[in-house]
């Protein structure tokens, strides 16, 4: 007999939302089964939301392991959370589906639980269709009213800084259809970044105050820092012998390191700015977080994005990617 579309959401969905609901200090209130989830914001806190869709062969491989598509496209989502500061609430869920495929739908479900579980969000709400595999997220979360970490707020002479390591998820593209028995080690390591990004929650509460701006990387640094210095109407500068690289990503692509660093995406590590004064601060907080934050330049007058090798010579980025 068909599962019906309600029969779909009791059976892989309903368990693991009731769990998190049922947890201590959860927001939520009403979640799946009503016209509307209700989620209780804290006193003078303000709401943060953002959407993500995700299109098979577009964003994610045709063929995907549903485990790992749960995973990584919540991650992807409740990175632009880490990016403005907050602490998440809820999520919705908008699920496109060719078919039902159960044993595809209960690894999808469990990983989404398991991953709703680690980032500390609950599914609240969402719907279902048939069509081609497409998943659109809407995240949820709260910050101190007037703490938001915007993209608009960087001033000249203001540091740069990145945490973690970049290029690792471009890097890792060509590994995606290659049996994992016929991997390096690095090859292995790339393609775990690609898999399971970590969006930065704890840095992104803890830059609140120290921060001027902050964006996440997922079309590529190059692009998505051009993003903070158009909303704050600035320039900066940016040598790239600074950017942090894994060794992984250094002895697999020794002559496009760089290149994927400026330019690959899928890293969703931030990219924020602060004022010169907050450098020690920023620094103390990478070794208290246990996470890699690098200066790699400073914002100036004017407009658009310089970078500089090691040798002085200017770096033209590629464009990063884009939809359209």
């Amino acid at each position: 007999m068909p599962v019906s579309e309600f029969q779909l959401i009791q059976q892989y969905f309903k368990v693991g939302v009731a769990a998190a609901q049922a947890c201590p200090n959860s927001p939520v209130r009403c979640g799946i089964g009503d016209d509307c989830a209700v989620l209780a914001l804290p006193p003078e806190d303000e709401l943060l939301v953002s959407v993500d869709t995700l299109v098979e062969s577009v964003h994610f491989p045709a063929n995907y392991p549903s485990d790992l598509l749960a995973r990584r496209a919540l991650a992807v989502c409740v990175s632009d959370l880490a990016a403005c500061g907050a602490t998440p609430l809820g999520f919705t869920l908008a699920l496109t589906l060719p078919k039902v495929d159960e044993p595809w739908l209960a690894g999808f479900a469990n990983a989404l639980a398991a991953a709703a579980a680690e980032f500390g969000i609950a599914l609240v709400g969402g719907d279902t269709t048939r069509g081609p595999l497409c998943l659109s997220l809407q995240v949820m979360g709260s910050a101190p009213a007037g703490t938001a970490i915007l993209r608009s707020g960087a001033r000249p002479g203001d540091l740069v800084f990145v945490s973690g390591q970049l290029g690792d998820a471009r890097a890792a593209l060509a590994y995606l259809d290659k049996p994992l028995a016929q991997l390096s080690a690095a090859e292995t390591a790339l393609l775990a970044r690609y898999h399971s990004p970590e969006p930065r929650l704890a840095l992104g509460q803890k830059l609140r105050g120290l921060a001027s701006a902050a964006v996440d990387i997922s079309d590529g640094l190059a692009a998505d820092l051009g993003h903070i210095l158009k909303a704050s109407g600035v320039a900066a500068v940016l040598y790239t012998e600074y950017l942090a690289l894994s060794a992984a990503l250094t002895e697999t692509n020794p002559e496009r390191a760089i290149e994927f660093a400026l330019s690959g995406g899928d890293d969703y590590e931030l990219c924020f700015t602060l004022p010169a004064e907050h450098r020690e601060a920023a620094l103390a907080l990478g070794a208290e977080l246990n996470l890699r934050l690098t200066e790699v330049g400073y914002v100036d007058v004017g407009e658009g994005l310089a970078c500089y090798a090691a040798d002085g010579g200017v770096i033209t980025p590629a464009a990063g990617y884009q939809h359209f």
